[in-house]
């Protein structure tokens, strides 16, 4: 029996190969029944590792976001930051136009000094409009501008849903989001260490130039209430409703929740521990592939110096299943590509798999872990003279 579901398997994602290439999911589970009685009008529950999403409700659905439209912001700032154009001592001087904002706000100083980290900090810890705008002027010289770095940004992130007007979340005709676009954009706010420099502060303090400070209180609550929680982003407007995206991480299993349109405060935080807990308690991560462990396959070389080169996975690639269910069938499948030499340290030469009851759940880069030079008359005559000895 175990045989023929192997075989069944094989055919499948042979199948794939063949009509269309590789096809991936991040929704194997994907429940829509309804499990909870929530306020919310949208919400989903996605495993970080492996993007599946375990539970949803009308996630697709347009709706305003609030100010957690803020991770774009915050996701743009981190990319400046790591890709060397901009550092957390820069000054910032703030403009008449943020320091104006109105909302959430921090209440910074027109013309006043402030450094990108403490303005990153008001925005992460207290979502401040003012901070948002004036970061948002230092890298792209106006809103305006960095709006449209936004909406680029989302996509290039597959953000299909999603559309940006402004850094702040401030209501705006034409501006919104769901509740998986919003998973995926947490999800890339949470890889960058930066953010989580300042994503657990629960209190802290913003000092202005004059010399008065502000009080920064973290806007998400689960940051100190909920076992695990170490990011996220609350919104609330008249037209949004309550709105939060929070992760949190217990063992080797993080999780993403995110719930639009709750009708009070604490039924966005209860709904989202909610589903949060939900997922603790009935799913578990597994490691299928190491990043950076070379593996017994080897990619085979064309005219080279040698025969076949050692390889590894670029990323680790993780299975998320239910507990205790011992009906799952996982395998990995290696692709490689044509590889010619020469081959570089590094090089891509194919991809790998990870395939879980017949649907590809993840995928990398094998990248090959030795050189493989053209290969010279010396290697051909060399090649010709083992063969002849092994056949005599």
């Amino acid at each position: 029996m175990k045989k023929s579901i192997s075989l069944m398997l094989l055919f499948c994602f042979a199948l794939v190969l063949v009509f269309g290439g590789i096809f991936t999911t991040n929704s194997c589970f994907a429940m829509t029944e309804d499990l909870f009685e929530f306020t919310a009008k949208s919400y989903v529950l996605m495993d970080f590792n492996s993007a599946e999403i375990i539970f949803e409700k009308d996630s697709l659905e347009k709706l305003p976001v609030a100010s957690i439209i803020k991770l774009m912001t915050i996701e743009l700032t981190c990319d400046e930051i790591e890709q060397g154009r901009l550092s957390l001592d820069d000054i910032v001087v703030a403009s008449e136009n943020a320091s104006g904002m109105g909302g959430s706000q921090v209440f910074i100083e027109a013309g006043g000094e402030y450094s990108v980290g403490d303005l990153l900090k008001s925005v992460v810890v207290s979502s401040a409009n003012d901070a948002s705008v004036a970061l948002a002027e230092k890298i792209a010289g106006s809103e305006g501008s960095f709006v449209s770095l936004m909406n680029k940004k989302a996509r290039e992130m597959g953000l299909k849903n999603t559309n940006y007007c402004n850094a702040t979340g401030l209501p705006a005709s034409g501006q919104f989001s769901c509740a998986q676009d919003t998973a995926k954009l947490l999800k890339q706010v949470t890889s960058h260490s930066i953010y989580h420099k300042y994503s657990t502060i629960w209190m802290d303090t913003l000092s202005h130039p004059e010399g008065r400070e502000s009080e920064l209180v973290n806007t998400n609550k689960l940051i100190r209430y909920y076992e695990g929680c170490d990011g996220g982003k609350t919104g609330s407007t008249n037209e949004a409703g309550y709105c939060l995206s929070a992760t949190a991480k217990r063992g080797n299993m993080r999780l993403i929740a995110v719930v639009l349109g709750s009708t009070t405060g604490k039924d966005r935080f209860d709904e989202t521990a909610q589903l949060l807990n939900y997922g603790f308690a009935n799913f578990e991560n597994k490691k299928i592939v190491s990043a950076g462990i070379v593996l017994n396959e080897k990619a085979q070389v064309k005219a080279g110096n040698v025969e076949n080169v050692a390889v590894y996975a670029k990323d680790d690639l993780f299975v998320l299943t239910k507990k205790r269910d011992d009906e799952v069938q996982i395998f990995t499948e290696i692709r490689f590509n044509e590889v010619n030499a020469p081959i570089k340290k590094g090089d891509k030469v194919g991809e790998i798999y990870v395939v879980k009851n017949g649907v590809v759940v993840g995928t990398s880069d094998l990248i090959s872990n030795e050189f493989a030079q053209k290969q010279t008359y010396y290697n051909l005559l060399e090649k010709i003279v083992n063969n002849w000895r092994v056949i005599n």
